[in-house]
């Protein structure tokens, strides 16, 4: 019997654990400091060198690169080596799921990844360490070696549009999946917000993993209120146990082929 798809869409919410804040829970960043939001908002950033200058500043202190997995990305990756088919599409770009040992190929990053630096006119990247390397050694805004150009973190800012062929496959993997689980999301973001809607609308169970209430609840098959760290080992856990996805597959009918990078069992 073919095995179904799991797709899980992760959000700030799963990378508390390893210390990483998030944006807007009841404490998050900018709730706590509205002004934050400038640091990381793609027009205040390129017309603006201090804003530059404390976006760099905040990245070399916010421990992003330090962070380590925390148990619910080491239980996603538990599942996949079970032998179920998972991928993820992720709101973060803490790249804790490639670290954690998921396969690059079966993690979408909606939101770009903070471990890069793109440069905004040659669009040369590089790994962060080298630009905040840079920092260390004293250049608070440190402009492309090769062109001269502005670099900038390579995630998606605010103000600007998320990559349309990473968008087309998280929605390809969103309407082949048999199970789909939004995690640590407040599902407030579109379009990844709407990717919950879409997996209900094509037959998918939804489920919903969250401290605080979304406004995809009312749709959700089973929402779970507590603590991602120890909520999620304990579903995905059941999920990969023998018949914890029996009947799964029946969900929605059968899926059309060939979804890209979602083939069963790959």
């Amino acid at each position: 019997m073919t095995k179904p798809l799991v797709a899980l869409l992760t959000g700030a919410g799963i990378s508390t654990d390893s210390g990483i804040p998030d944006y807007r829970g009841p404490d998050g960043l900018w709730r706590r400091d509205p002004e934050a939001e400038k640091l990381v908002t793609y027009a205040y950033y390129m017309g603006d060198p201090e804003i530059r200058r404390r976006s760099w500043r905040m990245r070399r202190q916010n421990g992003v690169l330090a962070a380590e997995p925390n148990a619910a990305h080491r239980a996603i990756v538990e599942l996949e080596r079970s032998g179920v088919p998972v991928r993820v599409v992720t709101q973060n770009v803490d790249g804790l799921h490639q670290l954690a040992g998921l396969p690059a190929r079966k993690v979408v990053e909606l939101h770009g990844s903070a471990r890069k630096f793109v440069c905004t006119r040659c669009h040369a990247r590089g790994p962060m360490e080298n630009a905040l390397a840079r920092l260390d050694a004293g250049e608070d805004d440190p402009p492309c070696r090769g062109c001269g150009g502005v670099l900038k973190p390579a995630t998606v800012m605010f103000g600007e549009r998320l990559d349309p062929v990473v968008l087309g496959e998280a929605l390809a993997i969103t309407k082949a999946c048999q199970v789909f689980i939004a995690v640590g999301s407040s599902l407030q973001v579109h379009p990844a917000a709407g990717l919950a809607q879409v997996a209900a609308d094509h037959g998918a169970r939804l489920v919903i993993v969250n401290a605080e209430p979304t406004p995809y609840d009312e749709i959700a098959d089973e929402v779970i209120r507590q603590p991602i760290g120890t909520a999620l080992p304990s579903v995905l856990g059941g999920l990969g146990m023998p018949g914890g996805l029996e009947g799964a597959s029946e969900l929605g009918g059968p899926r059309g082929p060939g979804a890209p990078g979602v083939e069963n069992g790959s």
